[in-house]
Formats: C-alpha cells, sequence, structure tokens
C-alpha cells in the first residue's frame, strides 16, 4: 500500500502542475509534492522488486527501474515537436500521469511483500503470497520460505529494537559506504548530465541545429540499450562485471569524444568529426544503459539484510538524488567553460571506476537476498541459511513419507 500512496501523492502533484493557473507558486508546489511521492517510489520499488523477485529473475525486474527512466527520456523531446503554446510544457509533464498512476492501480493487483509479512509474525499470509508469486507450492518454495524465516529470526535475535543507528554496525557499516559511493559512481559516469543537458552537450560536440532531433534519437538509443540488458544480459554475467566493463567502456568512448572536439571544435554545423562524436555518445549512452544505470538500482536492493533493507536503500536513493542535483548544477558550467576537458575529466572519472569495481564492489549475481549475509561476511547468517534448506529438504521427505503411508493403508 505505501506504493498506492507514493503513486497518489506524485499523481496530485503532476496535476497541480498541469492545470494552468498562473500561479508559479502553483507550479512550485506541485512540484515538490510529486517530488515526495518519486522520493517514496525510488525507496519502496526496488525494495519491492528484490523481496519478491525469485533469484534468478531479480536481475531483469531490478532493471527495470532504469528502463522506464530512459523511456522518461524520450518523454522530453515530445515538446520539440509541439508548437509554442502552453502545451508545451504540459503534454510531457502530463505524460508522467500516466505511468505514475499505472504502478498505483497495479499494485492493487499483487500482494504484499513476503519478507514485509513474515516480518511482521504473518506467517501463514506470507507462505500464501510467496507460493502464489511463485506460481505454485514446491520444496524450492518451502526451503525459500524456511530460508526467510531464518534470516528473519537471526535477525531478531542479534538486536531488538530497530534505528538508523543499526546501519553504522560493523555488519551493515560497508554496505552503506559502498551504496553511497556506487551512487555517487553513477553520477561521475556523466550520463545524468548527458541526459539533463543533451541539447547543450550535442550542440558543444558538433550537433548545430538539429541538437533538439539528436536529443530525442538520444532518448530512443537509452530505451533500447536498456531493454537489450533487461532481456538478453543481466541474467547472463555478474553485477561486478557489468560494473567494470561499463565503466572501462565509458572511459575508452568519453576520451575519445574529448579528442574528437578537441581536435575539431564545433561549428555550428553538421560536420564529418561531429556525426563521429554524436555516433560515440550515443555508444558511451548504450554502455551506461547495459552496466551502470540499471545494474545500480539492481545491487541497491540487494545488499541490505531485510531488516535494514528499508533504510539501507533509503540511504541509497538520498544519496542518488543528492549527487544527481550535485553534478546537474556543475555540468552546465564545465561545458562552458571547460569545453572538451568536460570529457576528459569523465573519461578520467569512469577509469576510477574501473578501479573502484575490482576493489570494492563484491558479486552477489544468483545470491537470494539471505545469501547475501555470506557475500558480506555475516558468517552466522549464512550458516543458518544453509540449515534452513536442510531443515525444509526434511520437512519434505517427511511429508512424501506420510502420503506414501497413507496410500499404504488405503
Amino acid at each position: 500500500m505505501s506504493i498506492v500512496l507514493a503513486s497518489f501523492i506524485f499523481c496530485i502533484g503532476g496535476i497541480l502542475q498541469v492545470v494552468n493557473t498562473h500561479s508559479i507558486g502553483a507550479f512550485y508546489a506541485g512540484r515538490v509534492i510529486s517530488g515526495f511521492g518519486v522520493g517514496a517510489a525510488t525507496v519502496l520499488v526496488p525494495m519491492y522488486s528484490a523481496e519478491m523477485a525469485p533469484k534468478n529473475m531479480r536481475g531483469q525486474l531490478g532493471s527495470c527501474f532504469q528502463l522506464f527512466f530512459a523511456l522518461g527520456v524520450i518523454n522530453y523531446a515530445v515538446q520539440t515537436r509541439v508548437p509554442s503554446s502552453t502545451l508545451q510544457w504540459q503534454i510531457p509533464i502530463g505524460l508522467q500521469l500516466v505511468p505514475g498512476g499505472l504502478i498505483g492501480l497495479g499494485m492493487l493487483l499483487v500482494k504484499e511483500s513476503v519478507r514485509w509479512l513474515a516480518k511482521q509474525g504473518r506467517n501463514e499470509e506470507a507462505l500464501a503470497n510467496l507460493i502464489w508469486i511463485r506460481g505454485g507450492d514446491s520444496p524450492e518454495v518451502q526451503a525459500e520460505f524456511e530460508e526467510i524465516r531464518s534470516s528473519l529470526d537471526e535477525e531478531s535475535r542479534l538486536t531488538e529494537g530497530i534505528s538508523w543507528k543499526e546501519l553504522l554496525l560493523p555488519v551493515n557499516r560497508f554496505r552503506v559506504f559502498v551504496v553511497v559511493t556506487m551512487q555517487l559512481g553513477v553520477q561521475l559516469t556523466g550520463n545524468t548530465s548527458l541526459a539533463y543537458y543533451a541539447p547543450q552537450i550535442f550542440a558543444a560536440v558538433g550537433a548545430g541545429n538539429s541538437s533538439l532531433f539528436v536529443t530525442g534519437f538520444f532518448g530512443v538509443v537509452k530505451v533500447v540499450s536498456v531493454s537489450v540488458f533487461c532481456i538478453f544480459v543481466v541474467g547472463r554475467i555478474g553485477r561486478k562485471t557489468a560494473f567494470m566493463g561499463g565503466a572501462a567502456a565509458m572511459g575508452i568512448l568519453m576520451l575519445i569524444i574529448a579528442i574528437i572536439v578537441a581536435k575539431a571544435p564545433p561549428t555550428g554545423h553538421i560536420t564529418g568529426s561531429s556525426i563521429a562524436a554524436i555516433i560515440i555518445v550515443y555508444c558511451e549512452a548504450a554502455s551506461y544503459n547495459l552496466s551502470w544505470g540499471p545494474v545500480s538500482w539492481l545491487y541497491l536492493g540487494e545488499i541490505f539484510p531485510t531488516r535494514t533493507r528499508e533504510f539501507g536503500i533509503a540511504i541509497g536513493a538520498a544519496a542518488q538524488w543528492l549527487f544527481n542535483f550535485m553534478l546537474s548544477q556543475i555540468t552546465p558550467h564545465a561545458i562552458k567553460n571547460l569545453g572538451w576537458k568536460t570529457f576528459l575529466m569523465f573519461s578520467i572519472f569512469n577509469f576510477s571506476l574501473v578501479v573502484y569495481s575490482f576493489f570494492i564492489l563484491r558479486e552477489t549475481s544468483g545470491k537470494s537476498l539471505e545469501e547475501m549475509e555470506e557475500v558480506f561476511g555475516s558468517k552466522q547468517n549464512a550458516i543458518d541459511v544453509e540449515t534452513s534448506r536442510v531443515k525444509a529438504e526434511e520437512l519434505e521427505a517427511h511429508k512424501m513419507g506420510a502420503d506414501q503411508m497413507v496410500r499404504h493403508v488405503e
């Protein structure tokens, strides 16, 4: 229901923005209200997706967050095709109400989080929801439920009561460091800056009067690349591999852009060098949407234990918006004052992220949320996870034996 409420708040804010009240105050109020809805959804949606998705599909489902972000970039291009009037800004803002409303309506048709229900002690309802979301009962489902209960029991045993201070405990401190620095890394790739200031950036690489058209196609490239990632890539490569490979590719491509722009400064008209630079920008955006774009949100929803996942994702989302704001303020000044050196700066940042990914990030692909305890060094929880599997297998064997006995008696 929390996601439904976030959707409702966002839509209220969106309506206030679309209605032409001729009041800048009302428009700003709508922006603030929508911001509360988006902020809540940014925390809740990755958390719900991570908690409900089976581990073999968690990558695809978690990556959809970035897919819809990319669709939002295409929405920007709508205003370039509308005659100059109030509709030029009302239509793009109004289109946001469609997915914003759909997520709220859609959540009315699905079940509550299994882990949240189990955490509240509503085990029968939690098991029923898990069976529903997995499409039926099976030994694997029973083992997964035992795994969830074991993890929750261990978390409750370790500490009673919950507060933000738990994020400072040794078992969580490193994870907090990872999500904050990872969200900083997302912004340092330069792709949020590309999304926000695409017309200026394409003008800087030589798109000239075609910069708005080129920006619209830029959104299409992002959607296609993130769709390819969700369907074909996420389940085939590890998270760490995606981070390292994406950062390396973006570093090389940003360096090529810097060299092209430095050697052949834009003239205001389309030239061979400007076409090359534009293509490289598209390739760079595709690299981001095949790696850091979707995987960062997926990773954020995976690495925290159930007990602190809500707080951990909130910290990560807050860091994302903070660093997003910082880079959005820096980028236009960098483009104006540094020119081609802006792309060199982002290239250096991306190469640094390769080193960061290798030494700091942990591989989480193919791991259940409870197995993350072993990945991040919590040995006791790792032992309990294995114990829960053994218990589930024993229960299933006992159940099968009882069924056979009943049939024999009959």
